[in-house]
C-alpha cells in the first residue's frame, strides 16, 4: 500500500488524483491533504479519505475545518506554510503529489525531498524558479521526481528503455489554446471569458489563461530543460490542435518516440503514482479511427509572446525565470479581474524582466524575495 500526500487536493490535479485513488483502494491510501480556502470541499475529502493530517491555507480556514470535522477523531488540522512543510516532511507518507499552483510549492517540495519522499510533480513553478536547487537535491537524496504534466509525462514515458545521453531534441506539443491563428490586433479585445474556453483540456483558470498566452508552454520549456537535462535550443515547441500526441523525443539516430492518448490528466497521474508499473485506468481510451487527421504547426511567437519571453528568461537564467513567473501570475490575476487587457499580460511580463537585476545563482530565500519584489512592481505602470 503506497501512502500519498496531496499538496493542493481541491484543485484540478488534486481532485483527479483522488479519482485515481478511488479506483485503487487496495493500492493507494491518503495520508495528508492540503488546500487553500475551499473548506467545504476539503471537509468532503477528509470525510471520504480519512487522512491523518489536513492543512488549510489560513488559520481561519483551518479553524472552520476543525469545527466541521469535530465529530471525527485522529485528524490533525494545520495551517499556512508551516503546516504544508510539516505535511511534506511527515514520515507517514511515501510520496508527495505537488498539485498546487504557484511558487508556494517550492518550500514544501524541498522539505519532502529532504525527508526522502518521491515527488509526483505537477507544480511546474518549482522547477521553473528553483530547478537549479531541486534537481541536484533530488539526485543527492536519491529520490525520484515523476512528472505529472501531460507533456512531461509523455517525454518521460518516451525515454523509458533508452540509454542516457541519446536525446537529439524534445518535441513539446501544444494545443495552441482558444486563440490559435489570431493576430495581435484580434487579441486586444479578448475577455477572460473568451480566454477560458480551452478547446481540449479542463484546467484551472490560471493555467487556462497561460495556455491562451502560450506562457504555459514557455514554463514547460523551462521545466523540461531541468527535468531532462537539455538546453532550450534542443526543445521544439509544436502546435498540435488535436492534443493526441502529448509530446515526443527525437533521438540521435533519427527515431521519434512519443506518447499518445486522450486529453485526460488521470493517465499521467496514474503513471506517476505507480511507476514503473502500468495499472488499469478507467478512462476514455484513444480511438485512432475516430481521431482522424493529426496536424502540426510552428508556434506564432511574435503574436503569442509568452513563449518568446519565457525562452528569453530561460536563457538569461538565474533569478529571471522567477521574475517571468511572478509577473505573469500578477498579470493573469489582473486580467481575470478585468483590470488589464489580454495583450497587456505580455507587456507586464516584459516590463518586469527589463527592470530586474539578475541574481546568477539564487537561494530559495533569494528566489522568494525576487518573487515578492516582482509582484509588488507588477501592474503598477
Amino acid at each position: 500500500m503506497k501512502k500519498i500526500s496531496i499538496l493542493g487536493s481541491t484543485g484540478s490535479i488534486g481532485t483527479q488524483t483522488l479519482e485515481v485513488v478511488r479506483q485503487n483502494p487496495d493500492k493507494l491510501s491518503v495520508h495528508a491533504l492540503s488546500a487553500g480556502t475551499n473548506v467545504k470541499l476539503m471537509e468532503k475529502q477528509v470525510r471520504e479519505f480519512k487522512p491523518s493530517l489536513a492543512v488549510m491555507g489560513s488559520e481561519e480556514a483551518a479553524s472552520d475545518l476543525r469545527t466541521r470535522i469535530s465529530d471525527l477523531s485522529g485528524i490533525r488540522v494545520l495551517s499556512g506554510m508551516d503546516g504544508m512543510i510539516e505535511m511534506a516532511s511527515d514520515p507517514g507518507s511515501d510520496m508527495l503529489v505537488t498539485a498546487i499552483v504557484g511558487m508556494i510549492g517550492i518550500r514544501p517540495t524541498v522539505a519532502a525531498i529532504e525527508s526522502g519522499k518521491d515527488i509526483a510533480l505537477a507544480n511546474k513553478e518549482t522547477l521553473v524558479c528553483a530547478g537549479h536547487i531541486i534537481m541536484p537535491l533530488a539526485e543527492k537524496k536519491k529520490i525520484r521526481i515523476l512528472p505529472v504534466d501531460s507533456e512531461h509525462s509523455a517525454i518521460f514515458q518516451s525515454l523509458q528503455g533508452s540509454p542516457s545521453g541519446r536525446i537529439k531534441r524534445i518535441i513539446l506539443t501544444c494545443s495552441g489554446g482558444p486563440f490559435r491563428g489570431l493576430k495581435t490586433d484580434e487579441l486586444k479585445n479578448k475577455t477572460p471569458e473568451d480566454a477560458l474556453k480551452h478547446p481540449n483540456w479542463n484546467m484551472g483558470n490560471k493555467i487556462t489563461i497561460d495556455s491562451a498566452t502560450l506562457v504555459n508552454k514557455g514554463l514547460e520549456v523551462m521545466e523540461a530543460s531541468h527535468l531532462f537535462g537539455v538546453g532550450t535550443d534542443d526543445i521544439c515547441v509544436t502546435i498540435h490542435p488535436q492534443s493526441v500526441l502529448h509530446s515526443a523525443v527525437e533521438f540521435v539516430d533519427g527515431a521519434v518516440i512519443g506518447q499518445m492518448g486522450t486529453p485526460d490528466m488521470k493517465l499521467p497521474i496514474n503513471y506517476a503514482l505507480f511507476y514503473p508499473d502500468r495499472l488499469p485506468l478507467e478512462a476514455e481510451k484513444l480511438d485512432l479511427f475516430k481521431t482522424g487527421t493529426l496536424t502540426f504547426e510552428k508556434p506564432d511567437m511574435d503574436t503569442f509572446r509568452g513563449l518568446s519571453l519565457a525562452i528569453r528568461a530561460a536563457k538569461t537564467g538565474g533569478s529571471m525565470p522567477t521574475v517571468f513567473n511572478a509577473a505573469n501570475e500578477e498579470a493573469v490575476a489582473a486580467f481575470l479581474d478585468h483590470k488589464i487587457g489580454f495583450t497587456d499580460i505580455y507587456s507586464e511580463i516584459e516590463n518586469a524582466m527589463n527592470r530586474h537585476n539578475v541574481i546568477s545563482d539564487p537561494s530559495v530565500d533569494e528566489i522568494l524575495a525576487v518573487e515578492k519584489e516582482a509582484r509588488a512592481n507588477a501592474c503598477k505602470g
